[in-house]
């Protein structure tokens, strides 16, 4: 039987720390929260119990991956394989757009589509997400096209297009992820807003029934 020399040895361990740090590197996983205090409640449509459908609301395909991704310039990304979303952008997006609109509408009746509706709706949100990612100067960029539509999706009430940045507060993704959740809620107040300011629609009368 042949015997190792030292040098094969060595690499042979070298090749074992190596992969095995490779298979062993952690990866951390982040969620978007509302950022909107506890305070910032509103009580005036609680009584007119506004109804609200959010989406469609698409993403566009850069940002639909598990990872969670930067820009470090106008045309370059960075995809990073160990910080990643704990499930669905999308659905952490809607999910944290839906609870910033209950709590600064003072209404618990906010649809996230496709859900089935099983009340009427007074408005419909749909929008399209052109950036969500952070920058290589530390700042959350959130650019959104955006509507309010009537229950029925056929008028648009509202048309509106913003850009809405955040300065992370630390250099870790975790601070980053802070920002855009700022940026979200930013644009919550000013959805809120225009909501507010919308008269209800009238329901259909039965002859005026949609088929």
């Amino acid at each position: 039987m042949k015997t190792r020399s030292a040098a094969e040895s060595a690499a042979c361990f070298l090749t074992i720390v190596t992969l095995g740090g490779c298979a062993t590197a952690p990866s951390s996983f982040y969620t978007l929260s509302s950022t909107l205090p506890a305070a910032e409640r509103s009580s005036s449509l609680v009584d007119q119990g506004l109804a609200v459908g959010i989406g469609p609301v698409r993403f566009p395909e850069f940002l639909d991956r598990p990872q969670v991704v930067s820009r470090a310039g106008a045309n370059r990304l960075l995809v990073d394989e160990f910080h990643r979303w704990g499930g669905s952008l999308e659905d952490d997006f809607l999910r944290v757009l839906g609870e910033n609109l209950g709590q600064l509408l003072g209404t618990s009746r906010v649809l996230i589509e496709p859900a089935e509706a099983r009340y009427p709706l007074d408005f419909r949100v749909v929008a399209d997400v052109l950036s969500f990612e952070g920058t290589a100067g530390g700042e959350a960029v959130f650019k959104i096209r955006w509507g309010i539509l009537d229950p029925y999706m056929d008028r648009a009430l509202v048309v509106r297009e913003n850009t809405y940045r955040s300065l992370a507060r630390g250099e870790d993704p975790e601070a980053m992820i802070a920002a855009l959740s700022e940026a979200l809620s930013a644009f919550s107040r000013d959805l809120a807003e225009q909501l507010r300011r919308l008269p209800k629609t009238k329901p259909l009368a039965p002859e005026e029934g949609r088929f």
